[in-house]
């Protein structure tokens, strides 16, 4: 069962649920007006260069984007939410000094799209440490996620040692809830897109925060251009990943605070 909590709910019952089952929704979290913003931003991109992405595992009838803070400004204040920051102050920081962002992607599911295989995301890295999340991700419904088109599919169990292979279909529920609500997971958790059987699609904003002495699934520095990357207020340029983790990773020598590189 996947829990959905209202958006009055504390921050601290969101996580305990969050990591007892390993996915938790918070409906409502923001209004419907910044939502089409940010699609409205989105739309142009999508038309564009959407289609680029599209292979065995992310499908053929499926849009995607990435270096969301370079097409849509208005998308910070989803990647940066403070309810967002909160969660992932709760589940990283008891490893790390500080997080940053592994990916930010949009995606758009058209009709006729097939099932997605599960996966994890912190499947990317080559270990795994027991009792350690290397991720965690926030996804926000930019329109309602229902099971008729493609609501992802996830295992909530809360076990970053389950295998695959022991997975059965009824183990896997569906992140169903409505525009402007966001589905937290960790990346531990096994999860992947639905069918779309409706007439319309669907789309999404998946926004992933790991560990600061982790490499990027996404390279901010080369995928937002500098210019653009110095216009964003300090706290997006940190979670871009402009600082140092601690005293002896990714340290400016000339940073007077020892831990943030200033443009």
């Amino acid at each position: 069962m996947l829990q959905t909590l209202d958006n009055q709910s504390s921050s601290k019952d969101i996580v305990k649920v969050l990591m007892q089952d390993g996915g938790v929704i918070v409906s409502n979290q923001v209004s419907a007006d910044l939502i089409d913003k940010v699609k409205t931003e989105l739309r142009d991109p999508f038309d564009a260069e959407g289609s680029k992405f599209q292979n065995d595992f992310n499908g053929y009838k499926t849009l995607r984007l990435n270096g969301l803070l370079e097409l849509s400004r208005t998308s910070a204040e989803l990647i940066a939410h403070p309810r967002v920051m909160e969660i992932a102050d709760a589940v990283l920081h008891r490893h790390c000094v500080n997080y940053r962002i592994g990916s930010c992607t949009a995606i758009e599911i058209y009709p006729g799209e097939n099932l997605q295989e599960l996966h994890r995301d912190d499947d990317a890295y080559p270990i795994r440490i027991p009792g350690v999340e290397f991720q965690l991700s926030a996804m926000w419904a930019l329109d309602d996620f229902t099971e008729e088109n493609g609501a992802t599919r996830v295992v909530p169990c809360g076990n970053s040692q389950l295998d695959i292979s022991s997975i059965k279909e009824q183990d896997i529920v569906q992140a169903v809830m409505p525009k402007g609500s966001v589905f937290y997971y960790l990346g531990s958790t096994f999860h992947g897109g639905g069918a779309n059987r409706s007439q319309a699609p669907r789309s999404g904003l998946i926004n992933t925060y790991s560990l600061g002495w982790l490499r990027q699934e996404e390279n901010q520095y080369l995928t937002i251009p500098r210019k653009i990357a110095d216009s964003y207020p300090e706290h997006i340029r940190r979670l871009m990943g402009y600082q140092s983790h601690g005293q002896y990773l990714g340290v400016y020598p000339n940073d007077p605070d020892g831990n943030w590189y200033e443009s």
